[in-house]
């Protein structure tokens, strides 16, 4: 069995604002690096975490291009936005795993069905042969039930991102936690590990129904 743990971490919703997509009325992932902006207490949340030994890892479904919204290079731009943000901070991504793919994708190549996206597993099972991963020791933090059914799936624990504190109930997390610093502050209340939090961090983490 692995040694070392991991927190993975859906993108949008957890990490940045979903931004406003003028086309269909919703808010969704965003299109460009001028669209991508960071939560409130995220980078807090990912220091936290790396201080206290978790492995960081993002896995999240980006079928924008897919479905003909967006470029390829709008795609490693916001990549390199998130990546610029969080290295001024000295945060970095073990590994960062994206399915590009959609089952109704109108681009060839990416479009049908693929063993990569959310809810399978596939990218917790690669990282955890890459890494040598101990998933009981690990986390999925999502904003969807595809987030938490993947990290079940794969055999980690779960957190479900909702500001509401109520599920959504399709997903059964271990957890639900309004935003991404009160998650790290139950993850590392749940392992005893972290030290003492210089920027104070205040949340409520609320256990499943």
């Amino acid at each position: 069995m692995g040694a070392r743990r991991a927190v993975f971490l859906d993108r949008d919703g957890v990490i940045n604002r979903n931004a406003l997509n003028p086309a269909t009325g919703e808010y969704e992932a965003p299109l460009t690096a001028e669209d991508f902006e960071i939560l409130p207490r995220v980078r807090e949340a990912l220091l936290q975490l790396r201080d206290a030994g978790f492995l960081l890892f993002m896995v999240s479904n980006q079928p924008n291009y897919a479905k003909g919204k967006s470029s390829l290079a709008e795609h490693y731009a916001i990549d390199a936005e998130l990546r610029r943000e969080l290295t001024a901070i000295g945060v970095e991504f073990a590994a960062s795993y994206y399915c590009l793919h959609h089952p109704d994708g109108s681009v060839a190549g990416f479009s049908g069905l693929c063993a990569c996206r959310k809810p399978s597993p596939y990218f917790l099972l690669r990282a955890r042969r890459q890494f040598g991963l101990n998933f009981q020791q690990s986390w999925m933090v999502g904003d969807r039930a595809t987030d938490i059914e993947c990290g079940r799936a794969a055999g980690t624990r779960t957190i479900l991102i909702d500001p509401s504190g109520r599920g959504d109930g399709q997903a059964a997390p271990d957890w639900i936690a309004p935003d991404l610093a009160a998650a790290a502050e139950m993850i590392c209340g749940a392992h005893l590990s972290c030290r003492s939090n210089p920027f104070e961090l205040v949340g409520t983490v609320t256990a499943k129904p």
